[in-house]
């Protein structure tokens, strides 16, 4: 028995989106080497442990994507920073961006998977948003949704 059009066309937009949200994870971990090197002493501790839970979200995304059908995708040599970071404040907001950038891949993951892998990605989003709170000192009223957060949103 094959899949019907509209379930195989579910099931393409779930992978793409793993896909999406393990490449963030390879960037959040790339990123946090960075913040790491860089991010003040008092900071340390709570970059290690995003760096940790990162490492482990890229993980459980690479088998997500594998769960689904998909080959992961393998992490790049290196990764472009969104700004230089030469010292600890721009670590800080380097980390943020990170996260605010997590959060966005996994608000579209949300949507698209179904059953534990859709709990997870909600998972991961609060706990993305949770972090990039703390990184930034405030938060956003639609975590992941730009659109929602922009000025210009209408209601």
């Amino acid at each position: 028995m094959t899949d019907s059009p509209a379930a195989t066309a579910a099931a393409d937009t779930a992978l793409t989106a793993a896909q999406a949200a393990l490449a963030a994870e390879y960037a959040a971990v790339y990123g946090y080497g960075v913040v790491g090197a860089r991010v003040a002493e008092d900071r340390a501790k709570e970059a290690r442990e995003a760096y940790e839970a990162h490492r482990a979200r890229r993980d459980a995304m690479r088998r997500a994507v594998h769960d689904l059908g998909g080959t992961p995708a393998a992490a790049a040599a290196a990764y472009a920073l969104p700004f230089p970071v030469p010292d600890a404040d721009a670590a800080v907001r380097l980390a943020a961006e990170l996260e605010s950038r997590v959060a966005a891949v996994y608000a579209d993951l949300v949507p698209a998977a179904r059953g534990g892998l859709r709990t997870e990605a909600a998972a991961a989003l609060r706990e993305a948003a949770v972090r990039a709170v703390r990184w930034r000192g405030t938060g956003v009223a639609f975590p992941g949704l730009a659109e929602r957060t922009s000025p210009t949103a209408r209601p």
